[in-house]
């Protein structure tokens, strides 16, 4: 373990974002609209990051635990202030960020210190100011661009898509730790979007073969309309949109939620289903 690091580290090669492994690529390819219209990512990001940053109102004890095993409230903030700055610099200066890839062990660590010298208040506020920041890079990037990363370079989309993902998951578990309900919008495309497209990794990051065969997933969306993913008849995921990232990101067990799981190739998936980058884990376990 890296010394001023939490004991469990959410893929920090990676920033979250899906990489190639065992010679496939794995990462979710481009966003680039939803039934047909465009869909503004970075919009959306900005969005997600204005509603996390509302419900650290309810933040009382920055200290406490969150159910991310080893980390506090401020270690999940502290992980998104550092990967914000990571990808704002990657955006605006590739050559620097590729340079300092060697050093990410020690600039997280440092990150994570000073959150926790920082606290609360200031930290909120320092990641603020970051948020806009790369927002900001992000709006002023080529969209053709492509951004290097920890793993191969991604597309701007799906470089802005993947902090969204995990913007959403570790301000869950913020949430989860204060009490406070998910949030739960149409940007949970997004997510659902990663999601689906990572299936294949869930397998291979764990050593395991890829099994043939498609599977259905049906999601009613936070506005009440269907996203649709698959063309399989026999193995289905259907349920909310909302259920479906909590299980993806591994912030539910699949018995905690209303998921309807069928077909030996829909159960397989979503036991191991993994949609961020890193290590294999197992999740959570069931609350009853």
């Amino acid at each position: 373990m890296v010394p001023g690091l939490p004991s469990r580290i959410c893929g920090w090669r990676s920033g979250c974002g899906l990489r190639r492994v065992g010679g496939a690529c794995l990462r979710p390819r481009p966003v680039l609209g939803w039934h047909d219209a465009p869909v503004d990512v970075i919009g959306d990001l900005a969005a997600e990051h204005a509603a996390l940053d509302e419900a650290l109102d309810g933040v009382g004890d920055w200290e406490a635990d969150t159910p991310a095993e080893g980390w506090t409230i401020v270690d999940c903030l502290a992980h998104l202030w550092h990967f914000d700055g990571r990808a704002a610099l990657a955006a605006t200066d590739p050559d620097r960020f590729t340079s300092e890839l060697s050093r990410e062990p020690e600039l997280i660590a440092a990150s994570h210190r000073d959150a926790h010298a920082m606290q609360g208040a200031a930290l909120r506020d320092a990641w603020r100011k970051r948020s806009t920041t790369m927002l900001d890079a992000f709006r002023a990037v080529d969209p053709s661009t492509r951004v290097p990363w920890y793993g191969p370079p991604m597309s701007m989309t799906s470089f802005v898509t993947a902090r969204l993902m995990e913007t959403w998951a570790h301000g869950q578990d913020v949430l989860d730790a204060i009490g406070h309900a998910p949030i739960a919008s149409d940007r949970l495309r997004h997510v659902a979007f990663i999601g689906v497209r990572a299936r294949p990794f869930s397998y291979v990051n764990r050593g395991r073969e890829v099994p043939e065969g498609d599977v259905r997933v049906e999601l009613a969306a936070p506005d009440g309309d269907t996203w649709t993913f698959g063309e399989s008849t026999t193995d289905v995921v259907r349920g909310s949109a909302l259920d479906f990232c909590l299980v993806v990101t591994q912030r539910r067990h699949r018995d905690d939620t209303d998921l309807v799981i069928e077909g030996p190739l829909a159960q397989d998936w979503m036991a191991i289903a993994q949609a961020f980058a890193g290590p294999p884990t197992d999740g959570r376990a069931p609350r009853s």
